[in-house]
Formats: structure tokens, sequence, C-alpha cells
């Protein structure tokens, strides 16, 4: 990160270097399993510049690593991703895992709910190490708390964690179900 100010040209370089080999990586996925109809690229790191930082360094690569023909265009970010979110749309992502301590509403807002939001339970302290009626509760204030639940799958915030509980996913799944549809 600090390379980007103190050696812009090189980390062009770099990353140029690391988006042909991830297109490579996705076009070789592709010819090896055809039937498979999506990308997931997970970037924290976008997460921790600026959004002039993200403009110049970031933004331009993913537009071409999304510019495909999946149906799915998934990004992974659970830093801090409200410099860089607005731009979901314009890089072809349609679908986002941000962290848990992100609000949808302001998410869905920012992108004008182009983009499908997969979330936004805790995913540590709530689903994996909560009770089933604090992961009940958790999952009844997601819902109630959406303005629209539309483009919204329910799920954790930041990917789901080691030792999350039959119980506790039953009790996730099932109140989802009775209180969405």
């Amino acid at each position: 990160m600090m390379a980007m100010m103190t050696h812009p040209q090189e980390t062009h370089a770099l990353i140029r270097k690391i988006t042909d080999y991830l297109l490579g990586f996705h076009k070789h996925q592709a010819e090896l399993f055809p039937s498979i109809d999506g990308i997931l690229m997970l970037d924290d790191i976008i997460g921790f510049i600026s959004e002039d930082q993200f403009v110049e360094f970031a933004l331009p690569c993913f537009k071409e690593l999304y510019n495909c023909k999946h149906s799915v265009k998934f990004l992974h970010n659970d830093a801090n991703c409200m410099e860089m979110v607005h731009f979901l749309p314009e890089m072809g992502v349609n679908l986002f895992n941000m962290g848990f301590d992100v609000d949808l509403n302001q998410l869905k807002e920012l992108t004008q709910n182009q983009v499908a939001m997969l979330g936004n339970i805790p995913p540590r302290d709530v689903l994996a190490q909560g009770s089933a009626a604090e992961v009940k509760e958790a999952t009844l204030n997601l819902i109630k708390g959406l303005k629209d639940p539309s483009r919204v799958i329910f799920s954790c915030g930041g990917g789901m964690p080691p030792g999350v509980s039959s119980e506790n996913l039953a009790i996730f799944i099932e109140t989802v179900k009775r209180f969405t549809l």
C-alpha cells in the first residue's frame, strides 16, 4: 500500500501482472469446469486504500476481471468497504459479501440496489459462539432492519467461521424462512 505512493509505476506494473495472471486463471478454470457460471474474488486490501488510490490502481483492473460472460460476479471484502462500495456496479460486481459491521441499507443505497448483498450476521460472535436465541435475535434484527429485503442473501458477514453448530445454522435458516417468505 505504501508503494502506491512511493513507487506508483512499479505498483501499476505489479498490479498489471496480477491482473493478467487472474484473467488467465479464470479462463483456465472456465475451460476445465464449463458448467461453473461465476467468479469469486476476495480482496480486503481495497478496504485499506483511499478512494483516489482505488480509482487509480484497482478500479481499472476489477473492471477487466469482472468483464466476463459469467452470470455471478462475486466480490468478498470484509475490510472497510465504504470508500469503494459505490463503484461495485461500475466494476461489474453483482454479488457482494461485506464485513458484518456494515449497514446493508447504506450499502444498498450506495449501490442503488444494483448489487445483491450476501450477509450480514456477525460470524464469530453470534453464529459460531452465540446461543440459538442470540442467532435468532440477530437474524430477526437484520430482517426487520432492512428497508427493502430484495437483493439480500441472508448469511454471515465476512464468511463462515469454524465451529458453527448445526443448531445455530438450523435456527438461522428457520428464522430467515419464517420471516422472509
